[in-house]
């Protein structure tokens, strides 16, 4: 790094003269170099010089490019201040610290009261759009991928497990109403989404990745929402339910109302989905009678889901008030 002094174009202090102005430019490294704000390029153009740290930081050969000289300098704070007098403006484009020792020797030297300070601004040259630490998110799944011993090695049926677990402790947590731990368990079922994906970059026949599912859903989403996207109208949950599932049909040409339904999920569930695929097709399909248990949970479970209510959520609540009185008997 190269730390060349500013001495030459530092000024005596006078009475008189103009404190200057500090900028001190931040960037995001998650949007691509170059692309900065119109106030932040006016305030590259007219300083009177422009420093950075880091020899390598991503914006330097595009600045250059469009005609910015910098130097590469890492100066203290009164060197910095200094540097100001007589009205000059210093911009420093920050590293991904953001100049900790900078703006704390400028802190201090405010705090003392002796120092005649030049203006201080924060300039944000670039800002991170929504989503953009999912692109972090991306990186990091990279290098665990290629460097951790047990993440390499793992395939989609091994961790297959772990994505029902997942999906199990979000279910828990929105039940318990914890704010904290909802955030916690969104990010393990994003995690296992993510993982999946980079693991499929790798198969040789048919590979995919992040980027191709997030296409994927983001089609699916424009084409089931006409009514958002296109030009058809929905006043009522009912009428977007209703575009959904033509469009849903139009898109899968099932040959059954069953298709699609997984087997694996948890007994109430799978009859209560069964049991509203049935009445949304309009189709008259007794319950099958027989003895047991097993019967009486589907005429349960297709009544429930008749009368709106979820009767596996219905049961896991119950179930947690039974917990809840075994606790207290054993208390």
């Amino acid at each position: 790094m190269n730390t060349t002094s500013l001495e030459g174009s530092a000024q005596e202090p006078g009475p008189d003269s103009a404190p200057g102005r500090i900028v001190l430019l931040t960037t995001s490294h998650r949007v691509a170099p170059g692309l900065l704000s119109w106030p932040a390029w006016q305030a590259l153009r007219t300083a009177d010089r422009v420093l950075c740290a880091d020899s390598a930081h991503p914006q330097l050969p595009y600045l250059r490019e469009a005609g910015i000289t910098v130097d590469e300098a890492s100066p203290t704070a009164q060197e910095v201040v200094d540097a100001c007098t007589g009205g000059h403006t210093v911009v420093v484009v920050a590293t991904g610290e953001g100049e900790p020792v900078l703006t704390d020797g400028l802190a201090r030297m405010a705090g003392s009261g002796r120092v005649q300070m030049p203006e201080l601004e924060l300039l944000p040259a670039s800002y991170d759009l929504p989503g953009a630490r999912l692109l972090d998110l991306v990186q990091v799944m990279d290098r665990i991928r290629a460097e951790c011993p047990w993440s390499s090695r793992q395939t989609h049926e091994g961790l297959a497990k772990y994505g029902i677990e997942e999906a199990y402790e979000l279910v828990e947590a929105i039940e318990a109403g914890d704010r904290d731990e909802l955030r916690e368990e969104l990010g393990d079922v994003l995690l296992q989404v993510v993982f999946h994906s980079r693991i499929a970059e790798e198969d040789s026949e048919e590979p995919f990745s992040i980027d191709d599912v997030a296409g994927g859903i983001v089609a699916k989403l424009i084409h089931r929402h006409p009514h958002v996207f296109g030009d058809e109208s929905a006043e009522t949950p009912e009428d977007v339910k209703e575009h959904w599932l033509r469009t849903k049909a139009e898109e899968k040409q099932r040959a059954s109302v069953t298709d699609g339904v997984p087997l694996g999920q948890p007994g109430l569930a799978l009859a209560a989905k069964l049991a509203s695929r049935v009445r949304t097709a309009g189709l008259d399909v007794p319950l099958p009678s027989g003895e047991g248990v097993g019967y009486e949970l589907l005429a349960l479970a297709a009544r429930a889901e008749a009368a709106g209510v979820d009767p596996e959520a219905a049961l896991r609540a119950a179930a947690r008030a039974y917990r809840d009185a075994i606790r207290e008997v054993e208390g």
